[in-house]
C-alpha cells in the first residue's frame, strides 16, 4: 500500500464504499478500465484493507474497446485477484434487443444500457457503483451519491432524496437498484492527482503515442475498422492521447506531448477544456448524456 497522508476526499469516497457494502446485499462496481473506475478499485482496496475487494467488477463490452483498454482490464484482475463479470452489446444486438446503428456516427455507447440492465436483472444487484464525476457534465451535476433507479432502471432527475450532513439513505423498494457515485465530489484534476501519488498503473492509451486518426468535426478520430470514416477523410499519423475512454466510436484524442504522469498532471491543471470536449457521444445534443441516463445509462 501507499505512504499514509490525509486526503479528505479519498476519505469521503472510502466511507461512501463501506455505506455501500453495510446497505446493500448485492454491490457491483462498474469498470470500464478507465481513470475513474480504475481509481475506484484502488480506493476499494484501501476500504476493506486487508480484506478483499467484497463485490466484483462489471464490465459493459462493447466489442469496439481500444485493446490496450482490454489488456489492462484483464491483467488488473488477474494481479488484484478480482471477480470480473463480462457481457457484451454484442449478445444484446444478436438477440434482437438492440439495433446496429449504421452511418456518420454510428456508435455501441448508447447500446450498452440495454446490457448494462439485462446484467443487473440476470445478478440481482441492488447497487451499482460507477465512477462518474458532477465536474464531467451537465447531467451527471444533478447525480446524488447514492442515485436510485425505478424496476425499469430510468431515473427521474426531478425526484431524487436530499442528502443531508453526508446521510446516505440506501433503502430501496422491490425492482428499485441504486447507482452509487463515490468520487462524484472529485474533479479530473483530482483523479489524476491521486493517481500520481498513488502511482497507480492506467492502460497506456492515456499517455502520449503515435497513432493513426483522422480529423472530423474539430476532434481527432481513431482509425479503425470499427469507426465509420468518409473516402475524403485522410488518415494520418499523429502524437495523441486520451483523456477519457470510452470504446472507439466514442472517444476523440488529444494532440499531446505528455508521457509521463507528472506531464500528464500539468497538461490537465493547464487546460482549458473539459475532457468531455472528447467525447463523441456528448455532441449529438446538448442533452445527450441527460437522456441516455434517463433510461438507464451509467
Amino acid at each position: 500500500m501507499s505512504t499514509i497522508y490525509f486526503n479528505p476526499k479519498e476519505s469521503e469516497s472510502i466511507h461512501i464504499l463501506r455505506e455501500v457494502a453495510a446497505q446493500f446485499e448485492r454491490p457491483v462496481l462498474l469498470f470500464s478500465g478507465g481513470k475513474d473506475s480504475i481509481t475506484l478499485v484502488r480506493l476499494a482496496q484501501k476500504a476493506f484493507y486487508p480484506a478483499r475487494i467484497p463485490f466484483p467488477l462489471l464490465h459493459i463490452d462493447t466489442g469496439h474497446n481500444f485493446p490496450e483498454t482490454i489488456r489492462f482490464r484483464d491483467e488488473l484482475v488477474k494481479e488484484l485477484g478480482l471477480e470480473l463479470i463480462v457481457r457484451n452489446v454484442q449478445d444484446s444486438i444478436d438477440q434482437g434487443k438492440v439495433r446496429e446503428e449504421k452511418g456518420r456516427y454510428a456508435s455501441r455507447n448508447t447500446l450498452q444500457t440495454t446490457t448494462l440492465l439485462d446484467a443487473i436483472e440476470e445478478f440481482k444487484f441492488d447497487a451499482c457503483i460507477g465512477g462518474a464525476r458532477r465536474d464531467e457534465e451537465k447531467a451527471r451535476a444533478k447525480e446524488r451519491v447514492f442515485s436510485v433507479r425505478d424496476d425499469f432502471g430510468q431515473w427521474d432527475e426531478k425526484n431524487q432524496r436530499p442528502e443531508l450532513f453526508d446521510m446516505l439513505n440506501g433503502r430501496i423498494e422491490q425492482g428499485q437498484n441504486v447507482r452509487v457515485f463515490p468520487i462524484s465530489n472529485w474533479t479530473e484534476l483530482d483523479v489524476w492527482e491521486y493517481i500520481k501519488t498513488e502511482n497507480i498503473k492506467i492502460p497506456s492509451i492515456y499517455f502520449a503515442h503515435k497513432r493513426e486518426v483522422f480529423f472530423r468535426d474539430g476532434l481527432i478520430w481513431t482509425a479503425n475498422e470499427h469507426v465509420y470514416r468518409e473516402p475524403h477523410e485522410e488518415v494520418v499519423e499523429k502524437m495523441v492521447r486520451f483523456r477519457t475512454v470510452g470504446d472507439m466510436t466514442c472517444t476523440a484524442a488529444v494532440l499531446s506531448e505528455a508521457d509521463t504522469l507528472e506531464t500528464v498532471v500539468e497538461e490537465i491543471r493547464q487546460s482549458t477544456l473539459s475532457e468531455r470536449g472528447a467525447r463523441i457521444d456528448d455532441k449529438r445534443s446538448e442533452a445527450a448524456m441527460e437522456k441516455r441516463k434517463k433510461v438507464g445509462y451509467f
